[in-house]
């Protein structure tokens, strides 16, 4: 839980001006941007907005102040030779290397009750955790894997940075290398490494960010509502409620949530389906695939592929990227490719 000291305004003000007032790169409409930057904090809530702000900067001060103690690994500057020297003396670390860029497609097939005849089939590719800028070799090999796969929509569920402080531009610059390669329509959701103020620079790449809000997706005639919260396990700014307003009770609804955590306020809510990632299948696992760590506060069932909570289907992306160092044992990262059938 995060001890915010309420007397920073100034700051949070000076954010809030920031990601309302600064020109999005890359654009080369400033109408076009200025829409955008005005869409965005007319769609949020004002309170929401400006507390996701204040919560950024104090983590972000909470990293400088102690930044070379544990209590952000990944700002730990010797994190990255501790886990490779560690492998290397096991090794192991060549071998974890060519396994980080060993992604596969792994395909599965969502059983709904009530499916639409029109929406048997319908495909949705999902990319989690890909933490672009971490390499150019990860962003390259993600561009080819997706290269060829025929989907209907994509989704994209969170931690686009690989750390979670600091600049926010070379992510959004990456995500434009990697934008043109996937099939519009493109939908996603923040991850606790993101910065809400990458939410511009990201929708000016035609991705829209779902931050607690839903949209309705016509397929053939029928209809599916996609909705995504804001990130459940570090800023903990998620809204089930407002994310389900306007969807009806009985329609096809879909959960975008960067991690699984929300699981029962999602099966609460009445969602059919939460797509899922933040855990990377625990990235570094025992034989078996079995996750030392998995950072997610929810049953290990829930950490990494398909699951069932009462009427929720569920899916948890191990991930496409690493975190931390670009290495992973007994848990291949992965692209996914969902596809609804009737039960």
């Amino acid at each position: 839980m995060l001890h915010l000291r309420l007397d920073n305004r100034n700051s949070m003000k000076t954010g809030l001006r920031t990601i309302v007032h600064d020109r999005v790169a890359n654009d080369a409409g400033g109408d076009s941007a200025a829409s955008r930057r005005d869409s965005l904090t007319t769609r949020m809530d004002r309170a929401h907005l400006e507390r996701r702000l204040q919560l950024e900067e104090h983590h972000e001060q909470h990293v400088r102040r102690f930044g070379k103690r544990f209590f952000y690994i990944e700002s730990w500057c010797s994190a990255h030779a501790i886990i490779r020297a560690s492998l290397r003396l096991a090794g192991l670390y060549r071998r974890a290397q060519r396994n980080a860029h060993a992604l596969q497609l792994r395909e599965n097939d969502v059983l709904l009750p009530n499916l639409p005849r029109a929406l048997a089939g319908y495909r949705i590719l999902q990319i989690s955790d890909p933490h672009v800028d971490l390499s150019a070799e990860i962003a390259q090999t993600l561009i080819e894997r997706v290269r060829g796969i025929d989907y209907d929509l994509c989704v994209l569920t969170g931690d686009y940075r690989t750390n979670t402080f600091g600049p926010h531009q070379p992510t959004v610059d990456a995500m434009a290398r990697l934008r043109p390669h996937f099939k519009t329509p493109v939908y996603a959701v923040l991850g606790n490494h993101d910065s809400i103020r990458m939410v511009p620079g990201l929708e000016a790449l035609d991705i829209r960010v779902l931050m607690n809000e839903s949209v309705a997706i016509r397929h053939r005639g029928a209809e599916l509502h996609l909705a995504g919260i804001d990130d459940a396990n570090h800023y903990r700014l998620h809204d089930l409620d407002k994310a389900r307003q306007g969807i009806p009770p009985d329609a096809l609804s879909i959960l975008l949530s960067h991690t699984p955590e929300a699981y029962r306020q999602a099966a609460d809510a009445g969602f059919n389906l939460m797509l899922s990632g933040h855990t990377h299948g625990g990235q570094i696992c025992l034989p078996g695939g079995y996750p030392l760590i998995i950072d997610a506060d929810c049953p290990r069932q829930y950490a990494k592929g398909a699951w069932r909570f009462e009427k929720l289907v569920g899916y948890t992306s191990v991930g496409s990227g690493s975190s931390i160092v670009d290495v992973r044992l007994n848990c291949p990262p992965e692209v996914t490719l969902h596809r609804l059938v009737s039960e």
